[in-house]
């Protein structure tokens, strides 16, 4: 990777490093999801970049996905386990990033984060071209469970590309013997969940989070402006609140004749089983020859 080129990615991790932030310190009981997601995204325009996946915010047992529809009224409630998931896009750099807010009045979830947030750091510390993802993946399991949780398996870490949120080589929080290596001159983004149940979401619930992989086959009978729209995005994942500009039945239709074609993909909600709590931590991270760089580190 070239200077230039990674002071886009830099740029990106500062700007999403701002607006995890901001996050962190807007969520309290009573505040409105939706006010929270739009306020990130808000700030990621303001800055001169685009949202690189519409901003999300998972309660609970809700590890990932949940993204505010824009007739959401959700509030944050006393005691949640709240995580805020942000991606920001700088001419196709992206950068990555995630925290877990406890609004327990009595700290209750402070371990649990602290075993995410730990994990993360563990795992930050072997990263080096040429580590085996196995390995990072062990470490998470180990300091994950030494804390008395256990990590979501099927939820795993991931390469940053120009213009892609998820590319090669996956991270794994286990011991997953794929046979990848952390590739040198490349950013990835390590996301540890740790939760207090068995440690495996499914999809459930309406999705609100979508991504255009292919032209369609058919583009008749398809409102144009929605299907411009959704191009201009150049694939990059999209919530339906990006489009309250536009006709509401006109985006339905177009989203639904999309997916239909297989052009458009749907992400609904990842959950764990009720009751469950999921803490979730994120950085952004260029794997250098000569060293590593943490992209969206606090500054």
């Amino acid at each position: 990777m070239i200077a230039t080129e990674l002071d886009n990615w830099r740029r990106a991790g500062r700007i999403a490093a701002e607006c995890r932030e901001w996050a962190r310190a807007t969520i309290a009981p009573g505040v409105r999801l939706r006010d929270v997601l739009e306020g990130i995204e808000q700030r990621i325009r303001a800055a001169g970049a685009i949202p690189a996946f519409p901003a999300q915010t998972s309660r609970n047992h809700i590890a990932a996905h949940y993204c505010s529809s824009p007739e959401d009224e959700t509030v944050y409630e006393e005691g949640d386990c709240t995580k805020v998931d942000l991606g920001v896009c700088v001419d196709g750099a992206i950068a990555d990033t995630a925290c877990t807010v406890d609004l327990s009045s009595d700290g209750r979830w402070g371990d649990l984060i602290k075993a995410s947030s730990d994990a993360l750091a563990t795992a930050i510390s072997l990263v080096e071209p040429g580590r085996p993802t196995a390995e990072i993946g062990a470490a998470v399991e180990r300091v994950i469970q030494a804390a008395g949780f256990e990590p979501v398996r099927n939820l795993t870490g991931h390469g940053l590309a120009p213009w892609q949120v998820h590319t090669a080589p996956q991270i794994p929080s286990c011991p997953d013997h794929g046979g990848e290596r952390l590739p040198e001159g490349k950013v990835i983004a390590i996301e540890p969940f740790a939760c207090t149940g068995r440690g495996h979401t499914v999809e459930r619930g309406r999705a609100e989070v979508f991504m255009m992989v292919r032209p369609p086959r058919k583009a008749k009978g398809i409102d144009k402006d929605v299907l411009k729209a959704i191009e201009s995005w150049r694939g990059l994942p999209i919530a339906r609140r990006y489009f309250d500009h536009l006709d509401r039945d006109a985006v339905e239709d177009a989203f639904g004749k999309l997916a239909r074609q297989a052009s458009l993909l749907r992400f609904p909600p990842l959950v764990e089983e009720e009751g469950v709590m999921v803490a979730q931590t994120e950085h952004s991270i260029y794997v250098g020859a000569d060293g590593i760089e943490i992209l969206t580190a606090s500054v």
